[in-house]
């Protein structure tokens, strides 16, 4: 115990040192999803901030594939020094340990950093659908048993579980249709080919806008300010429908605490800087920018909710 103390001591100025200078070199950031979603869209506009603030080149990588794993194994097994970040949404980090027997990934080989932002989800409905409000939609839903699909972004996403959520609290049977994205699921249900789904606002926005879906309530706290007539779930007596894709940031497991609260600075200073905040809320972002602890208890809190939900409905992808 002395020896290890004493290794500890000695180590320690060199540690400070590096944490003083980091980065000192390029940043690699993998996103686990295609160009061009919301993920992208965060890590890309973060990124930016990022590199402005540090001198240091951000270089975004996507590295879709495996729901999310094969990005999240690479960073577990990468060199702990905190130059590779992955961006990790609740699929990454919650849903996939109780959705699958085996991961190819330890989500305690991340360690996480802080929370870009939330994306709270909506029911929406298309136009095939005569539900005026989300009470005449589960009205509806539960005259007909299995008689309604609904669709997802993919088979175990925040979208997907966002519903499974509502069906669980409201008492509904529906039928899951997955799509490879909440793009072409989200075209499906503007084209009258599925009735409903939960979308985030990010993927959405810009439908609920044209009118070609109805956001008939949103699944968060408050109701969003960019849809301020749309009233949540707690307003229609469910108050447990809190739903949202969570993005945030994790390095491999075992950084330097010193190296992750300097990364942690400079996300925060990065998402609080005006003018990203403002792209991030007219993406249909809620920034947050959270402490790493923070962050952990969000996770923690989440994975007890969620794997409760996936345990009782008996939900697997393997």
């Amino acid at each position: 115990m002395i020896t290890v103390g004493l290794a500890a001591l000695v180590a320690a100025p060199g540690a400070w040192a590096q944490a003083a200078a980091y980065p000192a070199k390029p940043l690699r950031w993998l996103v686990p999803y295609a160009a061009g979603g919301g993920s992208d869209f965060l890590a890309r506009t973060v990124a930016q901030s990022l590199s402005a603030r540090t001198g240091q080149q951000v270089i975004v990588e996507n590295k879709p594939g495996g729901n999310t794993a094969i990005a999240a194994a690479e960073t577990a097994r990468g060199t702990a020094d905190g130059y590779t970040l992955l961006s990790a949404d609740n699929g990454t980090l919650v849903f996939n340990p109780a959705l699958y027997k085996s991961l190819t990934y330890n989500v305690k080989d991340l360690a996480p950093v802080t929370l870009m932002g939330r994306f709270p989800m909506i029911l929406v409905t298309g136009p095939a659908s005569t539900a005026a409000n989300a009470k005449d939609f589960i009205a509806q839903a539960k005259a007909k048993p299995g008689g309604i699909n609904y669709a997802s972004a993919g088979a175990g996403s925040p979208h997907h579980l966002a519903m499974e959520l509502l069906k669980s609290e409201a008492g509904l049977f529906m039928v899951h249709v997955p799509y490879r994205g909440a793009a072409p699921a989200l075209a499906e249900v503007a084209g009258g080919q599925v009735p409903a789904m939960m979308v985030d606002l990010a993927a959405g926005s810009a439908f609920i806008k044209s009118g070609k879906v109805k956001a008939l309530a949103v699944a968060n706290a408050t109701r969003l300010p960019q849809l301020p007539e749309v009233p949540t779930f707690a307003e229609l007596g469910m108050k447990n429908v809190e739903a949202a894709a969570l993005v945030g940031v994790v390095v491999a497991a075992g950084t330097p605490p010193d190296t992750i609260a300097a990364l942690n600075r400079h996300l925060v200073a990065a998402i609080n800087d005006p003018a990203v905040n403002k792209r991030m809320v007219e993406f249909g972002v809620e920034p947050v920018g959270s402490s790493a602890t923070q962050y952990a208890d969000l996770l923690a809190s989440e994975t007890t909710r969620w794997h409760k939900l996936i345990r009782d409905l008996k939900i697997t992808l393997d």
